[in-house]
């Protein structure tokens, strides 16, 4: 466990990030949608965005680095079956908040990828439309952030 002032700050530090993040991907979607593109039904063909490209890396890195340090601030707290069903309430709070802290993440990442991809310069193409992507994952970093939060919340106030 880090010390408390230093893990305040490194937390503080932690919803920068995620806001910042969300608000990337959602300006992704922002720029993609003013490139020209085609529709009908669920194709679509469309010029890819490098500013949405941009961006949507932005918040995939930023995204991560947050993850990270939300993890690394609790330390490593793996534990076996057993150990958690002895375990207190907010011990297991603040596992169940890392697992879903975990699946939000994963989620949120998948979803900035694929939209960052169909960005990418050499992706001008036709085919299954990929929208909202970037919006979606950008709206899952504040998610990230809320779970995050609690985790470091119920971590913290185990731990004392």
């Amino acid at each position: 466990m880090v010390n408390k002032g230093v893990g305040l700050f490194v937390y503080v530090i932690v919803i920068v990030l995620d806001i910042i993040a969300g608000i990337l991907g959602v300006r992704a979607e922002e720029a993609q949608n003013q490139e020209k593109h085609l529709r009908l039904w669920l194709f679509e063909c469309k010029e890819p965005s490098q500013e949405a490209f941009r961006l949507g890396c932005g918040a995939i890195l930023l995204l991560i680095v947050a993850h990270v340090l939300a993890n690394l601030i609790n330390g490593c707290t793996p534990c076996s079956q057993d150990e958690t069903h002895k375990a207190s309430l907010g011990r297991q709070l603040s596992l169940l908040s890392l697992f879903f802290t975990w699946v939000i993440a994963a989620v949120g990442l998948g979803l900035l990828v694929i939209g960052t991809k169909a960005n990418h310069k050499s992706n001008a193409s036709c085919g299954l439309s990929h929208h909202r992507f970037l919006s979606m994952g950008g709206i899952l970093c504040f998610v990230h952030l809320l779970f995050s939060t609690f985790y470091y919340v119920t971590a913290t106030a185990s731990a004392h």
